[in-house]
Order: structure tokens, then C-alpha cells, then sequence
């Protein structure tokens, strides 16, 4: 089937984790200019909306449906049994990419994919919810929430690529030649039928990894703090015209700090985390910068419209009051101290860190708002600023579309752009209606009345709803908080027009308790419809398959043999090592001085690790790349065969606590040494488990590689009570 006559291209850019008063195309202090080109000479949205979370947006964003419709009420490593919750997309729905790829049209993904269940992570799949099953014919990028970007795990289609070791590489220069070069392949192919491109890096989410070229550019740039920098933000955005004059600074939350409190050693060490971000952000426009001027030079810059849209959800918090050095303490709920990420100072932002910032910046580039990431109630953690670039539709350039707008209505602004209807029914299988509404109306018409007049938002207990300029909302919980502020019943709602109040800082609740009351039942029967009851402000407790009744491949198993060649395989398709004891054995032949990973799981920032060096049978645990202990067998091994085993008893007590070690060579005693602790969470989101070598930063120091020397004739790992 051929296009419909004249459909454009279509390039959806998102920008990972970046807040409302960010970047400079919406009066923010960060350089990005290749994004304030695009609204210079497109449209920029002022009241454009996410879900407060990743996962959720970027189902929302691909389907043109709501996130608890999507079944992806938060992201997938919590997610539930309950409907709106499972992260198991309805076969109802089917995402854009298929639906142009069934109507003539070329289709890649490029970045971040956040939207397959853990469990079918592997090649066991299912692989139904991958990329390449979901309308896109090429994915180049990475499965899961973030990826370290000096050394990602990367998928083409569904093929794991080896890990990058050049020095100077960065996933985000990988993802825009990659990409670069798809446009150019397809264009000189067949330059008659358009193309959807879907390009969404790992930036500016954590880990904070940018060239240091681009951190030195904002060298004393933020030493104002995050106070003054909201108010030099607003003053800059109400010059713009991004905001209404009357816009008032929302307050900061309690919990954050002013920064004249701080010690001279958190301002020196947030103000680096801060210049971090910004060369972050900013290199990945530049990398963005290239990929629109290939764009240009294939003489198809006007026939594409290029969504732009700058956050999956407001800036993230979730580097606590002080930030990390390794993002990794956050998922083990270990704190760390400002002394000790003081030492990383010079490093942040490089290969040797897998940094967060302090929330205090999440607030100050969530500017005017209160809010951030997470929190579905506020227009901090929801608003974020949208450009869209089409010359050959859109005749106004430079001007602000203030609208109501959702991450649900780009899906059908691309099928009323494309002439593609949306589908009634695809190979068979009924579709739901799709329920955002297209933006096209506002191309070229600012003026006219807004036709999406009703959304709800909720996230973790977070949530609001919007009526036709009116928003009531409650904040149940924070993200740098273990517990919320109140129960659900006991929530305290307000009440806001937005049509006055661009900040949400005037609560009319106590003026018009009818209207809120007519709120609060609005969002219960929009909460009904769309399957985001019953309520769920759980976080941390999500995380364990058992507990929730997921599916994982490893529950119930105390036993799995691996054999060589098996890598990537996450947490949910490996067994679960966490606090407990286990044995691991494995069946090896070695030559002289065999060196290399037996088996391996986690990497640099927290792993553990079984391998030969110089001979001799090794085995590391890395506690959150803080501190490796490492107990190394008595006996070198001659060339032969032989069955090694590592045997460690868990001393019990709770969560993360030490143990002893032994290690036995064909059923002879060869040492043992004592692990102090444990790590009780994950050991890393991107950095897997692999078979005979360390795909990634790797655990321990292996010497020059760490690929084994030997043959692995396989590798049992039994867990014991």
C-alpha cells in the first residue's frame, strides 16, 4: 500500500526527564540552539502535558491513548496485576508506527525504549511489545529506563550489539549517525514515500554522562544557586512571551533547602551537578542540530513535521536532597554524603561516574512551577514545552499556541497530518477509539477555542483533573520521600483556574467547595473509565515480581544452568542472587594462565563477578562501585579441566547483609573470604548478566579483556535458603 498523496514526514523527537524551564527555546538557562531554531520557524506550546513519568508518556505519546489505557499506569519494573497497571499493551491498541507502516510508509526508532515488561526482556521473549513487532522496521537503541552513555547496551532489532570500548564514543552521536544514515538509505531508495521517525535519547535522564567539553561551557554558570535562578527563568520567560505577565513563581517544596543554608561544600558540589545537566542537555541538541541539517540537505526539511517535544515529565528529583555519584545507591536506598561525592568532583559527569542531580535544580528547571518528575498533580511534573516545525503545513513562524494539549493527541495530529485514518480494526482485531484529539486545529489558528477540554493525571497517589481551564488537584506524595504526605482518603485537594493562575499558585478551594466537589467526582469517573482505579502509591514495594504476581521466567527457580555466549540477560531473566546463599559451579576447560569472566552480573557502578586471573579462579563483588572485595582461589590451574565452584553462605538478618565465601576445585577446598555486605536492591538497570565475558563496565579489573581464555561447558547457579 502506498502513502496517502502528499504526506509529509513525520520526526517525533523526546527529550528524556527535562523540565518546563529548561532550555532556552522556553526561557531556560540552558543553550540548546538547533531546539529554538525549530520554534523560531515552527510553533511553540505553552500548555502541552505529559504523564509525570516515562514509560507511561511514551506509550501514551505512541498510541494516542492514556497511559492506564495503555495498561502503563507507571513504568514497567512495578508494574501490577491490576488493569491499567500490568504494562502489557491491549491488543486494541495498536501504536502509530504500525498503523503508517501498514499505510506506506518507512518506520525507525532511535533511543530509548522503555516500554517491554521486564520479563520479556530476553530471547526467550515474548517480543511482541519490542520496537520491531510494534510498527518500527529499524530500532537502534536501548530496552529499559536508562543506559550508561559512554558504554550502552544497544539492541539493532533484536539483536544485542557488542558493547562500544572506543574512548571517545557516546550513545548519543551513535543514535544520530545511525539514524543520519537511515534517512539517507531510504531517501536514495525511494524518495517518494515518507518516512516516521521516532528519535528519543537517553538524555537528559540520569546518568548524566556528557563530553567535557560541553560540562566546561558552563563553568560558574549556575554558582547563583537554584533561588535565583527561578527568578532569573521567569523574568526570561515572561520576556519571551512564554508565560502571561501576571505569572507568580510557584513556591519551592518545604523540603528543598534555599540556597544561601547551604555549606560552601553542597553549593560546590550541586553547582557542579548542575553544569553537568546543562552540557548534557545541551550536547544532545547539538547531536539533534546534525541530524535536522541531514534532514535539509536531502531537500526534505519542509515536507516533515518534526514534533519537538522537551520532557517525557518535568525534571527529575530523584537524586534526593544531594544528588549521587551512582544512581545505582537510589534503587539500593543507600545514601550518600556530600564528602564522599566531593572526591568525584573533577570525574562527574565522565565514565567513572553514573551521576543524579540534587532535587533543589529540578525544581529550579521546573520553573514557574512547584513540582517535578513523578508528580502528576502539578504542572512541574506534567507541563512541558512542545515545539512543532512543518513549513509546508504551517504557515505562522515564531508564535505561542496556548491551547490545552496532551502526550495522548500527537498520535492523532499525525494521522490527520498523514491522511491516514485512525484504524477501526488491524489483522482482525477490533480498536478501541482513539482518545487524544489532533492538534492541527491550532496550526494556523491561535485563536481558536481549544477542542481537548478534559484530562485527568495520576501517578503514585498523585492526581488531577483538568475541565475546560479549571484544575483541582492533590499532592499525595514527593519523589525524594519513602512516605506519602497524607493517606488517599485524607488527601487535601485545591482548586485552580488556569486561565488566571498560569502557576497554580491561587487555591480557590475554600471560595468554591461545589466546584471542587464536581472536580473531585470528574476525576473519579475519568480515573473509572480509563482503568487507573484502584489507586496505587506504592514505589519500592512494586519492585519484587513475587509480591505483585507478575510474570518472571525465574519465579519458584533455585536452579538454572547458563551456558557460553549467554549475555544481556536482565533481572527479571537471571536468578536472583539478593540476599541469600548460593552456589555457583562451573564446568570450565583452561589453558596456561587462563584469565576472563566465567559468569558475571551488574558492572562498575554494583556487580558481582566469577572469573579466572593469571591462572587463578577469582570471584568479585563490587558494593556499588564504592568498594570491591575480591576472594581469589590458592591454586593456579594447570591446562585441563576442571569443576570450579564458588559456594557462599549468607549470614540472614534482612536484606544486604555480608557472608563467607568458599572456593572448591574439583571438590578440593581452595580458599575463602568474607563479604562484609551486600547490596540489597538491584545491582544496575542496563549492565546485565553474561556468560564468559562482561559485556559493559565491567565489575572488576580483568586485565586487557574480559572475555574468557578458556571454554565454558556450562555454568549452574543454585540458590539456597
Amino acid at each position: 500500500m502506498k502513502a496517502p498523496k502528499g504526506a509529509p514526514n513525520v520526526l517525533v523527537i523526546l527529550i528524556d526527564d527535562m523540565g518546563f524551564g529548561a532550555s532556552e527555546a522556553f526561557g531556560g538557562p540552558i543553550s540548546m540552539p538547533n531546539m529554538a531554531k525549530l520554534a523560531q520557524n515552527g510553533l511553540r506550546y505553552n500548555r502541552f502535558h505529559t504523564t509525570a513519568l516515562c514509560a507511561p508518556t511514551r506509550a501514551a505519546l505512541l498510541t494516542g491513548y492514556n497511559h492506564h489505557s495503555n495498561n502503563m499506569g507507571v513504568i514497567t519494573e512495578l508494574a501490577t496485576t491490576y488493569p491499567g497497571y500490568s504494562s502489557v499493551r491491549p491488543q486494541s491498541i495498536t501504536p502509530v508506527a504500525e498503523v503508517l507502516r501498514l499505510n506506506g510508509f518507512n518506520t525507525a526508532q532511535f533511543g530509548k525504549c522503555h516500554e517491554v515488561p521486564p520479563w520479556e526482556l530476553s530471547i526467550s521473549g515474548p517480543q511482541d511489545r519490542w520496537p520491531t513487532r510494534s510498527g518500527f522496521e529499524k530500532f537502534y537503541g536501548f530496552l529499559g529506563g536508562e543506559t550508561n552513555q559512554w558504554q550502552p547496551l544497544i539492541y539493532d532489532g533484536v539483536t544485542q550489539v557488542e558493547t562500544p570500548t572506543d574512548p571517545d564514543y557516546h550513545f548519543t552521536t551513535d543514535m544520530t549517525n545511525q539514524a543520519i544514515s537511515w534517512m539517507n538509505f531510504t531517501n536514495a531508495l525511494n524518495p517518494e514515500k515518507p518516512f516516521f521517525m521516532y528519535y528519543a535519547p537517553g538524555a537528559t535522564h540520569a546518568p548524566h554522562h556528557a563530553p567535557k567539553e560541553y560540562i566546561d561551557k558552563y563553568k560558574g554558570k549556575f554558582d547563583q544557586g537554584w533561588d535565583k535562578l527561578r527568578e532569573e527563568t521567569l523574568a526570561r520567560q515572561k520576556e519571551m512571551g512564554i508565560i502571561p505577565a501576571n505569572t507568580q513563581l510557584a513556591p519551592k517544596p518545604k523540603e528543598i533547602k534555599d540556597w544561601d543554608a547551604l555549606s560552601a561544600d553542597e553549593k560546590k558540589l550541586f553547582t557542579r551537578q548542575m553544569e553537568v545537566y546543562a552540557g548534557f542537555a545541551e550536547h544532545t541538541d547539538y547531536e539533534i542540530g546534525r541530524m535536522i541539517a541531514s534532514l535539509e540537505e536531502m531537500g526534505e526539511l519542509d515536507n516533515t513535521m518534526i514534533v519537538f517535544i522537551a520532557g517525557d515529565n518535568g525534571a527529575s528529583a530523584e537524586g534526593q536532597m544531594n544528588g549521587m555519584y551512582s544512581e545505582m545507591t537510589y534503587f539500593n536506598q543507600v545514601p550518600e554524603t556530600v564528602e564522599d561525592m566531593l572526591k568525584h568532583y573533577d570525574e562527574w559527569g565522565s565514565d567513572n561516574t553514573y551521576p543524579h542531580m540534587a532535587a533543589g535544580w529540578a525544581v529550579a528547571t521546573d520553573v514557574p512551577f512547584t513540582w517535578t518528575k513523578q508528580v502528576a498533580s502539578d504542572f512541574g511534573g506534567t507541563r512541558n514545552g512542545m515545539i512543532i516545525h512543518w513549513p509546508n503545513g504551517i504557515q505562522a513562524k515564531g508564535e505561542i499556541r496556548s491551547q490545552f494539549g496532551h502526550v495522548i493527541d500527537i498520535t492523532p495530529t499525525i494521522y490527520e497530518v498523514t491522511g491516514v485514518p485512525a484504524p477501526k480494526s488491524v489483522n482482525g482485531i477490533p480498536q478501541d477509539p482513539v482518545e487524544g484529539t489532533s492538534l492541527a486545529y491550532t496550526f494556523n489558528d491561535g485563536a481558536s477555542a481549544e477542542k481537548h477540554t478534559v484530562q485527568y493525571f495520576e501517578m503514585f497517589g498523585n492526581r488531577a483533573i483538568y475541565q475546560d481551564g479549571w484544575y483541582a488537584r492533590t499532592v499525595h506524595k514527593a519523589p525524594y520521600l519513602a512516605q506519602p504526605y497524607a493517606t488517599l482518603q485524607e488527601d487535601q485537594w485545591e482548586l485552580f483556574n488556569t486561565q488566571e493562575d498560569f502557576s497554580l499558585t491561587n487555591n480557590l478551594a475554600a471560595n468554591d467547595p461545589e466546584k471542587l466537589k464536581a472536580m473531585q467526582d470528574l476525576f473519579m469517573a475519568e480515573a473509572q473509565k480509563y482503568h487507573a482505579l484502584p489507586l496505587d502509591d506504592r514505589t519500592f514495594e512494586r519492585m519484587s515480581a513475587t509480591d505483585m504476581g507478575r510474570p518472571s521466567i525465574m519465579e519458584g527457580r533455585t536452579s538454572v544452568t547458563y551456558g557460553e555466549g549467554m549475555r544481556g540477560m536482565g533481572v527479571d531473566v537471571f536468578i536472583d542472587l539478593r540476599s541469600t546463599s548460593y552456589t555457583m559451579t562451573a564446568e570450565v576447560e583452561v589453558g596456561a594462565n587462563a584469565n576472563g569472566v566465567i559468569v558475571c552480573q551488574g558492572g562498575k557502578f554494583g556487580g558481582l563477578s566469577l572469573y579466572m586471573k593469571n591462572g587463578k579462579p577469582s570471584f568479585s563483588y563490587n558494593f556499588l562501585g564504592m568498594e570491591t572485595t575480591t576472594v581469589t582461589a590458592s591454586q593456579t590451574l594447570k591446562p585441563g579441566k576442571y569443576t570450579i565452584v564458588y559456594d557462599f553462605k549468607y549470614d540472614g538478618g534482612g536484606p544486604g547483609k555480608g557472608g563467607v565465601g568458599t572456593f572448591l576445585i574439583n571438590g578440593e577446598k581452595a580458599g575463602e573470604g568474607r563479604l562484609a555486605k551486600t547490596q540489597p536492591g538491584i545491582f544496575s538497570v542496563d549492565d546485565l548478566a553474561d556468560v564468559g565475558i562482561d559485556e559493559g563496565p565491567w565489575v572488576a579489573n580483568y586485565g586487557t579483556s574480559s572475555k574468557f581464555s578458556g571454554k565454558i561447558k556450562k555454568v549452574t547457579i543454585e540458590t539456597k535458603k
